[in-house]
């Protein structure tokens, strides 16, 4: 079965162009949706991808309103993959999991994001290193000053209840109790 996907990213806009292209090229099925291409978080594709069956093929009309990045676009093409479909991009022809030139453009590309990630993977662990050997201090500042956590032990070895000890700094019972 064909099934068209059409987002737009705003609710100014529509998608009946979109949904029109789909279904000239013949999809069964279009899933409309309003969803920032910046969110990976999109429940109408993820409704369409979970419901997809062997040798279904998702078709949009041009790749940007599938992912915004190289990543995104590879998740969800994995997803479709894992569920036995097909990928199809109209204005991208080059974007079709249907034959095998287009599965090796997409290997390709998957590949050159893999290598990328693990450039940028290198280059934060290096930063973070050089940081910490300028003496940065990593990670999110603490609630409590030195002198407070020695205070909080004080109390907390007097018996007082953390949630009150808590009340008193005004912060959460957690913090408390992560104190030593």
């Amino acid at each position: 079965m064909k099934i068209g996907y059409a987002r737009v990213s705003t609710n100014g806009q529509s998608t009946d162009s979109q949904a029109a292209q789909l279904k000239a090229a013949g999809c069964e099925r279009v899933v409309l949706e309003t969803a920032s291409g910046a969110k990976t978080d999109r429940p109408a594709l993820g409704k369409l991808v979970a419901s997809l069956a062997e040798g279904d093929v998702l078709i949009v009309t041009r790749l940007d309103r599938l992912a915004r990045s190289t990543i995104d676009l590879l998740t969800v093409l994995k997803a479709v993959a894992d569920r036995g479909g097909v990928f199809l991009s109209l204005t991208e022809r080059w974007a079709d999991t249907t034959t095998p030139a287009g599965r090796l453009m997409l290997t390709i590309i998957g590949g050159l994001a893999e290598f990328e990630r693990e450039l940028i993977k290198a280059r934060t662990t290096e930063g973070r290193e050089r940081a910490k050997g300028r003496g940065v201090q990593m990670g999110r500042k603490h609630k409590l000053t030195p002198h407070q956590q020695n205070e909080v032990r004080k109390r907390k070895t007097d018996g007082e209840s953390v949630r009150e000890i808590a009340r008193t700094y005004n912060v959460s019972p957690n913090t408390i109790s992560r104190v030593k």
